[in-house]
């Protein structure tokens, strides 16, 4: 009895699988389907009723016969394959109805530790020399019989034996029995440029040798950066990425008891060179990601707290760290891809703030994001306001409750979070936004070249008295977070009158 804690300890010190997904050991291609072209010989595939993609993938993992599977996402049909898209007679084409899951061991280009797993169609040794087929024994004879198990096909580099070296094969050459395939390890066969953002590795285990849970996931771990919401960060399948311009590429863990944890990955040599935003100084791109201006308070006027303190506000953006990022003095930067370039505050109360006094660049603004009259009619997919903040979907209730929604206005065709102008706001297409502090702004769309503004006075006979003056309200009043003390929101038409003081 005195063994049984050293025995729990063991067991859990061991690289216990945790709450692993049978996914995990698959690569998914949404969207697409693997066809076998007709009047090839060879296996068939099979139908296994299942409830969802896992439980398929638990049924064709164990398989040897079985390598890739489609899950019908509609039907929640699963089809099981004996081939993968490089086997002979295949080929990849897009499907509205399928996703296809292929094994890892078999589409993967590099190996894990060494190699054992690896089912690759790499044919030609290190050193150039054609592999020999396994189920030949000449020019050298050898002990290996090829089986599913040990996945001996045609003359593909393998690793039979575990030798350290990793992938290995006879050559054709009597001269040569066997040499290395030079397959490279997954660590090795990408490299870190700066923060490793745009790190498109397939390493899918941590710095500690956690495995790395799939992105596409919500078990162990709930998150956010679902793939389809994150499309430009390619959160592939479970390997280690950066989605939110940390130090360097993590991933959550199978571990319930480890959230989140770095990966060892290493960083590309001194004359590999990083994909640098376009730099600019006085207005920002895109999201300001490239901006290296040295305005240095925010859009309220508050001093910026220099990137190389920890007071008033503790954060991880040491510019040792972000040595891409030009985490200068205390200039506005956006080092996380946020909306816009931003910065901690020198105020206790208000840890960061968004500098959006800094103005988008003019050619920011495609030359098809452009819009006529007062644009009632734009029907493109701009969604970001004039300042860089993220339009709100018309048809969701948070952070702002609109008046204008998919239903209220159809005409107005509300899609996404796409800038439009609903109420023919003679500024031009607008939206809801993201930022809870700003109901509602004009989008980053100009008045197209051939466009004459409209005029300010319209015919006598146009003027609907019925409607002039009236306030607009885009809010819902039920929900506004506005006080106002002793009188009414004043968002009605006003005029000014400049008198001539001076006396004669």
């Amino acid at each position: 009895m005195e063994r049984l804690p050293l025995l729990l300890l063991l067991m859990q010190c061991s690289g216990a699988p945790g709450q692993r997904s049978p996914l995990n050991d698959f690569q998914v291609l949404r969207g697409t389907e693997l066809q076998h072209l007709p009047h090839a010989v060879g296996s068939r595939p099979w139908q296994e009723d299942v409830a969802d993609a896992e439980e398929c993938a638990g049924r064709c993992g164990p398989l040897l016969d079985c390598r890739a599977f489609h899950y019908n996402v509609s039907s929640h049909g699963c089809q099981l394959l004996p081939w993968t898209q490089h086997s002979p007679h295949t080929r990849l084409q897009r499907s509205r109805r399928c996703d296809l899951f292929q094994k890892k061991s078999y589409v993967r280009t590099c190996i894990m530790d060494n190699g054992v797993e690896y089912r690759g169609t790499v044919a030609i040794t290190v050193g150039g020399l054609p592999c020999q087929r396994w189920s030949l024994r000449f020019p050298n004879d050898h002990k290996y019989t090829p089986t599913l198990r040990n996945g001996l096909e045609e003359n593909f580099c393998r690793n039979p034996d575990r030798d350290p070296g990793g992938p290995w094969c006879y050559t054709t050459d009597p001269a040569v029995r066997f040499q290395s395939c030079g397959i490279k390890s997954c660590r090795e066969a990408a490299c870190l440029l700066c923060n490793g953002e745009d790190y498109r590795g397939s390493v899918d285990r941590t710095e500690s040798g956690r495995e790395c849970q799939r992105w596409d996931l919500q078990h162990p771990h709930p998150h956010p950066f679902e793939p389809s919401k994150f499309l430009e960060k390619n959160l592939d399948d479970n390997y280690c990425r950066n989605p939110d311009g940390s130090e360097r590429p993590w991933c959550y863990t199978t571990d319930p008891q480890m959230e989140r944890e770095f990966c060892n990955l290493p960083h590309c040599g001194s004359e590999a060179q990083p994909r640098h935003e376009a730099t600019t100084l006085n207005c920002f791109r895109g999201k300001g990601e490239g901006y290296r201006g040295t305005v240095n308070t925010t859009a309220a006027g508050v001093p910026c707290q220099r990137w190389d303190a920890q007071h008033p506000h503790q954060h991880r953006f040491a510019p040792e760290k972000y040595a891409c990022k030009d985490l200068r003095e205390n200039f506005c930067r956006n080092p996380d891809g946020s909306e816009a370039p931003w910065c901690f505050t020198s105020r206790p109360g208000m840890r960061v703030a968004f500098c959006y006094q800094i103005r988008r660049c003019a050619d920011d603004v495609r030359p098809e994001d452009c819009y006529h009259g007062a644009g009632e009619l734009y029907r493109g997919s701009v969604s970001k306001t004039r300042k860089g903040v993220r339009c709100q979907r018309w048809s969701a209730e948070t952070p702002h409750k609109p008046q204008f929604t998919p239903t209220s206005a159809p005409q107005a065709q509300l899609e996404e979070n796409f800038c439009r102008n609903p109420d023919r706001d003679s500024h031009g297409p607008w939206c809801y936004t993201t930022d809870p502090g700003t109901p509602f702004d004009y989008c980053a769309l100009r008045r197209c070249d051939n466009d004459q503004p409209p005029s300010i006075l319209e015919p006598p006979d146009q003027v609907l008295f019925a409607e002039c003056g009236k306030r607009v309200t885009r809010l819902d009043p039920r929900r506004s977070r506005l006080r106002v003390v002793g009188g009414q929101p004043g968002n009605s038409p006003w005029t000014v009158s400049l008198r001539n003081r001076h006396l004669p």
